[in-house]
């Protein structure tokens, strides 16, 4: 199998070259190599390559900054991906995408299906579930929430700079949604691909936490694999303390139980993926 990997310099992308299957044959690109937002150009690109399997792993993920930004969130989002399913039709492979939770608005109290009606609050999740729709019924789409991994900036490197570097943390502890590890979703991607899934699908570690949760258990962890050398407190603000451009779901949470039963396995609690990235951390930086 040849397999495409757009986007391959964010750290999803990362995560899919680092768990291909072997025998997998894998062609990278990123923004220096072709701009997907050109219609011709991703034409050419995908037919020179002639891949059996797209994932497109970019995104414009920028959320607030696409408030003031729309027509490029729109371009990369959305346009894009019609572009990459044209191609990988005219090419005869199927097309991998990636979604979020941000096409939700969060006023729901328990998790979401993938059925659910989707009803974003900004310009990133409306550009999102655009390219949700644009993919097409012969993609395989997956929706994924509060993504980090070893590559690239994330919420939990952010954390470990800001407990090294300040006396007091204050962290929104009413925005509620999962952690998910990136190298856990690549893998399930590469699974989901290899079974010739399509349709509509949610992945995220299992549980639930708050902002505030996950820095929490962010500094129990570290504290424990000495990457910190001491606690600070943290201390939990309402999203009204925080003001942002864009407004974010309140309530996130992914109701994954079909894309598990696919995977024929029970998800890990986001706490057990944490430790594994912190320990890439420690042993990597």
């Amino acid at each position: 199998m040849k397999a495409l990997i757009v986007g391959a310099g964010g750290q999803l992308g990362h995560a899919l070259v680092a768990t291909a299957p072997e025998g997998v044959e894998i062609v990278t690109c990123d923004q220096d190599t072709v701009d997907i937002t050109d219609a011709a150009r991703v034409a050419a690109f995908v037919a020179a390559v002639a891949p059996d399997v797209i994932f497109n792993a970019a995104a414009y993920t920028a959320v607030d900054k696409a408030e003031s930004d729309a027509a490029t969130a729109q371009a990369v989002n959305a346009d894009a991906v019609g572009y990459l399913a044209t191609a990988a039709k005219a090419a005869g492979a199927r097309l991998v995408h990636v979604s979020t939770d941000f096409v939700f608005d969060g006023s729901a109290t328990t998790p979401y299906a993938p059925d659910a009606p989707a009803s974003p609050l900004g310009v990133y999740g409306r550009t999102k579930r655009a390219g949700e729709q644009a993919a097409g019924p012969e993609a395989l789409v997956v929706r994924t929430a509060w993504l980090y991994g070893p590559v690239g900036g994330n919420f939990v490197r952010t954390m470990l700079r800001l407990m090294a570097a300040h006396p007091q943390l204050r962290v929104v502890g009413d925005q509620i949604g999962c952690p998910t590890y990136a190298p856990a979703l690549a893998s399930a991607l590469w699974s989901l691909a290899a079974q010739g899934t399509t349709g509509l699908y949610h992945f995220s570690d299992g549980g639930q936490a708050s902002w505030y949760d996950f820095a929490v258990a962010i500094q129990e962890e570290a504290l424990a694999a000495g990457l910190l050398e001491k606690a600070v407190p943290v201390l939990a603000i309402p999203t009204t303390d925080y003001p942002t451009p864009a407004q974010r779901p309140a309530y996130s949470v992914l109701d994954c139980t079909a894309t598990y039963a696919l995977l024929g396995r029970p998800a890990t609690p986001w706490r057990d993926n944490l430790i594994l990235m912190l320990e890439e951390i420690r042993k990597n930086g």
